[in-house]
């Protein structure tokens, strides 16, 4: 390799660098701290938490069965439950205002209400 070469292949790794660590401050600084995570469970409003504080709650039903789950840096997902299936266990984490984690069989859902819309209209996991 040449000189040049070197020195064009750090600045394009310096860029990158800069630009990585400038999308990721401007990132931190524009977290909306109105959003929520409201938890239902059939039909009726349980509980609401804040995607600004880092927490984990068990959400336990009645029957014995649960859901835990975890809110951190802003984002909410379910780690854990006890149904069968555990799709919402694999669903992606979430925090755009209108998104949502439901568990069918034990009738949670788990909703972003606040904060900042989405651009995408939808997507697919």
């Amino acid at each position: 390799m040449k000189k040049n070469d070197i020195i064009l292949i750090i600045s394009i790794l310096v860029i990158t660098l800069v630009a990585v660590l400038g999308l990721n401050i401007w990132q931190r600084q524009n977290t909306n701290d109105s959003a929520m995570a409201v938890v239902i469970i059939d039909g009726e409003e349980y509980a609401s938490y804040s995607l600004s504080v880092n927490r984990t709650e068990t959400i336990e039903l009645p029957d014995g069965s649960y859901n835990v789950l975890k809110i951190s840096d802003g984002y909410a997902e379910v780690t854990e439950a006890s149904c069968r299936d555990q799709i919402c266990v694999n669903h992606f984490h979430i925090h755009y205002s209108g998104e949502t984690i439901v568990c069918l069989p034990n009738k949670v859902v788990v909703e972003i209400v606040g904060g900042e819309e989405d651009d995408v209209d939808g997507f697919t996991n």
